[in-house]
């Protein structure tokens, strides 16, 4: 029986031993095992060495910070209460963030559409994913407002006034995108002639939707004249050649790979919309019933009915005749 040498190493039963990287930890951590022999690994008196700690940089004093880039002091100083309600900031909070999001929202839509018009599709696939992920970022924010009880929001619901989501410019912006068009819904921006204004560009310019549908026409499919150049300020409507043209897509999408990802995106951009707002009508019945809305609207009945809204109607209806 022979003996195997206490020098050798065998790779199948003893794992090497790791060997600390030069750089040591990538977050700028020293363990006590990487400690260098003789040199303390204690931090530097703060009294002769105040600009580091861990290598990193301290002194901001001629240089632009976190909060400089981030432009925090604007942000983190946006929140004004109107009343002493504890719950109050917990609503400010919640329709700023989303707001937030909701720029970013409509500066990846509008640079899909763009992508789309000429024919560019990868990166138009990347944006519309992103969108989606926001949506789902929107969605999973009405779970933090719905820690708000009824007597909570009515302790602090007078300081509102008349204000409400319904009002959001943005909001209407991205529906416009997204081919829910409704001229109406301009006057609740008249007094602010900027934001009348974006409004209005939105209401009177080809919807996401439409962009795609220009592309099945350069793709050589046969959709309508009316259906290519028609009054963009009114909803999408549900058109035979444009459903004709996606049944053709889903039933052989090897020939038309990019199209087919193209509807898959929407679905799923769909999806997520359905979802944001459904969570969102379920927030306002357990947190206010069937009241009627700040915005003058007759409250979650309204943002029922706003659940029927189809966006991409020929996507969803396509479904059903494969």
């Amino acid at each position: 029986m022979s003996k195997t040498p206490s020098s050798a190493h065998d790779p199948q039963t003893t794992p090497p031993q790791a060997t600390p990287a030069s750089g040591g930890c990538p977050f700028g951590h020293q363990g006590a095992d990487d400690a260098t022999p003789g040199v303390s690994t204690a931090p530097a008196d703060a009294a002769t060495d105040a600009t580091q700690w861990h290598a990193a940089k301290l002194d901001f004093s001629k240089s632009m910070s976190y909060g400089d880039y981030l432009s925090l002091d604007p942000i983190l100083n946006a929140q004004h209460p109107r009343s002493t309600d504890h719950n109050e900031m917990l609503f400010i909070i919640q329709h700023q963030t989303s707001e937030l999001w909701m720029k970013l929202a409509l500066y990846e839509l509008q640079a899909a559409r763009t992508a789309v018009h000429n024919d560019d599709l990868p990166p138009a696939f990347k944006m519309l994913a992103r969108v989606s992920r926001i949506l789902e970022q929107l969605v999973q924010a009405w779970s933090v407002l719905a820690t708000m009880t009824p007597s909570e929001y009515s302790s602090m619901r007078p300081s509102l006034g008349s204000s409400s989501g319904f009002q959001s410019y943005q909001y209407r912006i991205l529906e416009f995108m997204l081919g829910n068009k409704n001229a109406a819904m301009l006057k609740p921006h008249s007094h602010r002639p900027d934001v009348f204004a974006q409004v209005q560009a939105a209401l009177g310019a080809p919807s996401f939707y439409d962009e795609v549908v220009r592309l099945l026409a350069r793709r050589g499919f046969a959709i309508a004249p009316e259906r290519l150049e028609r009054d963009w300020t009114t909803p999408t409507p549900h058109d035979a050649t444009v459903e004709a043209a996606w049944l053709e897509v889903y039933r052989n999408p090897s020939q038309h790979w990019e199209l087919y990802e193209m509807a898959e995106e929407l679905v799923d951009l769909e999806d997520a919309f359905r979802q944001w707002r459904f969570r969102h009508v379920t927030t306002v019945e357990r947190i206010i019933g069937f009241k009627q809305g700040t915005g003058g609207t007759n409250g979650a009945p309204y943002l029922r009915k706003m659940l029927d809204v189809v966006l991409f109607p020929e996507l969803w209806h396509v479904r059903t005749l494969l």
